[in-house]
């Protein structure tokens, strides 16, 4: 079966008892015992929820898995997974990195004698050589957020096990309608589902697939003793904005493919980062690894003075922090979802003042392109002259 079917099939089926087509919120906390030591399979709605189940299993499903765990965010979905993990043991984690995973791993985990080293994981002697004996696990952005960088995930993966760490993967940009990790050697894939897995910018949740049945039984304990769990309300809202995730995705890599062909022409753009386009450094990795490229584009403006008249001019676009939901959105990573990297590592990253990051939604192309073009254009004017 097609993952768009398995998608739109979700909770088909699975009550049996009214045969409803969509699977009922079940927001009940407590569930009787029919007798002593039997259970229904459901005691108490952080350890188990049904609607969140189907959720679950869905998301297991979709990426290869053999669980899954939803959470409160993708933030509480990293934090859960980070429980694996003791005193005093090290990460490896992609370099250009969500500012979000960068302020847990560096203001709150290393509180607790967790160590991270930050790697341009595109360069694999430099991966080997931040290898430690108490390194666990390497965690893997691609693309990367903003700078859209490419990480083969089969090498990481394959070096990951010669050497007895996880790969742990964070899919929120692809989707695994895109790209799927686990099939590609990863032991864990993370979701900030409130982006394209929700796609319409009104839940807020995490998901976590996990390989294998020890590590999945590991997680299930941190995720019941964390508690960071999903509500059955939003497990229901991220289970219907599922079905439609194909269609929404095919239209949102159309649209970012034709928006970041056209910045490439504008006079006020410097650079566009899309791996989408056939220049793009990672372009062959990505084809290799993935059935698409996703709608998420980045680009420099040629000055810093642009960025604050290009947002105000946007009309259709609305400057907003979060990607993946049906409406257009460009987001300033410095002031925004970077703002907890310090200045200094940002601007070694490419984080610089100038880069903005649009998450393409699925509008009329032709709008999309006349809205940012004129953005553009307003943003040559500085000081009453033209730039």
């Amino acid at each position: 079966m097609h993952l768009e079917t398995k998608l739109v099939q979700a909770g088909v089926g699975k009550d049996e008892k009214t045969g409803a087509v969509s699977f009922p919120v079940y927001y009940a906390t407590a569930y009787r015992h029919p007798a002593l030591g039997q259970s229904t399979g459901y005691d108490y709605s952080r350890t188990a929820n049904p609607t969140r189940s189907i959720l679950e299993e869905t998301i297991a499903c979709a990426e290869s898995g053999d669980a899954g765990f939803a959470c409160a965010s993708g933030m509480a979905a990293v934090h859960t997974v980070m429980g694996l993990f003791s005193q005093n043991d090290h990460l490896i984690v992609s370099l250009d990195l969500y500012g979000g995973t960068y302020r847990l791993f560096e203001q709150v985990l290393s509180r607790y004698g967790q160590t991270f080293t930050y790697i341009d994981l595109r360069d694999r002697h430099k991966l080997e050589e931040a290898i430690r004996p108490e390194t666990k696990a390497i965690f893997v952005e691609t693309p990367t957020n903003p700078l859209m960088q490419i990480t083969d995930i089969r090498e990481v993966a394959q070096l990951a096990k010669r050497h007895q760490l996880l790969t742990i993967v964070d899919n929120t940009f692809m989707t695994p309608y895109c790209q799927r990790p686990l099939e590609l050697g990863a032991d864990i894939v993370l979701h900030s589902a409130t982006k394209y897995l929700g796609g319409h910018n009104d839940v807020l949740a995490g998901l976590i697939v996990t390989k294998g049945e020890e590590l999945s039984e590991k997680v299930r304990f941190l995720h019941n003793s964390i508690g960071a769990v999903l509500g059955p309300q939003d497990s229901w809202l991220l289970v219907r904005g599922m079905k439609t995730l194909a269609l929404r995705m095919d239209r949102h890599q159309s649209n970012a493919f034709a928006v970041a062909s056209k910045l490439r022409e504008h006079p006020a753009v410097a650079e566009v980062f899309y791996p989408g386009l056939a220049d793009h450094e990672g372009y062959d990795v990505q084809k290799g690894q993935s059935s698409g490229f996703s709608g998420m584009v980045s680009f420099r403006v040629r000055s810093s003075e642009q960025v604050g008249l290009f947002l105000q001019s946007l009309r259709i676009v609305s400057f907003a922090e979060s990607l993946g939901g049906v409406e257009s959105l460009c987001t300033y990573p410095a002031t925004q979802t970077h703002a907890d990297i310090p200045q200094e590592i940002r601007e070694y990253v490419g984080v610089c003042d100038r880069l903005l990051r649009l998450s393409v939604g699925i509008e009329h192309p032709d709008d999309l392109l006349a809205d940012l073009c004129q953005a553009l254009d307003a943003s040559l004017v500085v000081g009453g002259t033209v730039r």
